[in-house]
Parts: C-alpha cells; sequence; structure tokens
C-alpha cells in the first residue's frame, strides 16, 4: 500500500501536462515527500473546466474497520467505496515518484518507484470528497469542511510485486488515460484500474524517506 509519493514537478508544466483551466492550488511548492494526512495537489473537472486544487491525503475508513484514514481504494465494487467512484468524485493526483517498503532488518527500507531517472509526472487515479470534522497535524488541528482525497489501487506488476507483493497504486499515463478517469462512465474508467505494464516503472532510489 503506497503511503508516500513525491510532487517535484513546477506548478506550470502541472498545468500544461494535465490541461488545467482554472488554478486554484495558490503557490505550490515542491514536494518530495508527501506522507499521509498532508496536503497536496489534484485535479478535477468542476464547471465542465479541469481544476488544479489542494486537498488533504486520506478518507474516513468504513466504519467496520475502524480505520480513521484511508488513503488507498482496492476494491470498488465494495458499498462503502461506490459513491467515490461517480463522474463529480473522480480525480488525478499528480505524481513524479512513489515509494514502498522493502521487509528488510533492521528496518525496513524505502524504495523509490518512478517512470525513469529523470520522474517525468503522470498521475494516480484518484477520488475525493468533502467531509466536516477534525483534520490536519496534532500540533494544529483544522476544525472545519476538508476535501479530501485518496487513490485506487491494484494488483503489482512485475517491478513492483518484489518489494511490495499486495498491491500498488492505479498509474494513468498520458492524455487518453487522462480524460478517460475524468469523464467515462463508471465501468468503462474501472478498466483502468490494472498494473502499470512492467516497462513503464523503475526502481529510481532507495534509502530515504523524501524522493532524492
Amino acid at each position: 500500500m503506497c503511503n508516500l509519493y513525491s510532487v517535484t514537478t513546477n506548478q506550470e508544466a502541472i498545468r500544461r501536462l494535465f490541461q488545467v483551466a482554472e488554478d486554484r492550488a495558490g503557490n505550490l511548492a515542491s514536494l518530495p515527500a508527501v506522507f499521509p494526512d498532508q496536503m497536496a495537489p489534484i485535479i478535477r473537472v468542476a464547471r465542465g473546466r479541469r481544476e488544479l486544487v489542494l486537498a488533504r491525503w486520506g478518507v474516513p475508513g468504513p466504519p467496520q474497520v475502524g480505520a480513521p484514514l484511508v488513503t488507498n481504494l482496492r476494491n470498488p465494487s465494495s458499498p462503502f467505496w461506490g459513491p467515490f467512484l461517480g463522474l463529480a468524485s473522480r480525480c488525478l493526483v499528480p505524481v513524479n515518484a512513489f515509494c514502498e517498503y522493502a521487509e528488510t532488518k533492521p528496518r525496513k527500507t524505502p524504495i523509490w518507484f518512478a517512470l525513469d531517472p529523470s520522474r517525468p509526472p503522470f498521475a494516480f487515479a484518484g477520488v475525493w470528497i468533502k467531509w466536516r470534522g477534525v483534520r490536519g497535524p496534532k500540533s494544529a488541528p483544522i476544525d472545519g469542511e476538508h476535501e479530501l482525497f485518496a487513490f485506487l489501487t491494484t494488483e503489482p506488476n512485475a517491478v513492483v510485486a518484489p518489494i511490495h507483493a499486495k498491491a500498488m497504486p492505479v498509474v494513468l499515463n498520458g492524455p487518453e488515460a487522462y480524460e478517460r478517469w475524468l469523464t467515462a462512465e463508471t465501468p468503462d474508467a474501472l478498466k483502468l484500474q490494472a498494473p502499470a505494464p512492467e516497462e513503464t516503472l523503475r526502481i529510481v532510489a532507495q534509502g530515504k524517506k523524501e524522493d532524492p
């Protein structure tokens, strides 16, 4: 389960790549390490146009699970997750690299994956919701309405599986995939929930909890 990724492409390049019509993200700094409950950029459709906004990573989990925060959505057939998959709730999550942890001792080793060593941007297939409550760091909790996001996972491909055998994020790469995730009817959009082709990803770094 991916709980760490990076967004290091500059804001103007993100706008161009994802054909953003309206930028509401403010001044977007480079994010070499995005952890759960942090703010990060997403692209969604509003009023028929793509907009770039900041949202907080992690949505409330199913009550029976007892997890206060869920960052990855694996089972779209679950009644709990169904409402998250409608057109109004889908988004793109810009990414340059993501991290999984190898089961090494005495401690796990962070392993970073990207399209190639230059870290070209791509996207995770994401979902977002509005939610009211208390979120943010314990040192400065924020009570109010929040915009939250998570992203879909799928079976790992041959590159990720030796490091993390349970799952990998759904990787979207290219304008057709971005458009399909944002605009297709749900059954068609969910066909994108498949392992990335083996040649798509490479291990580009290891050992640090920040994309070097």
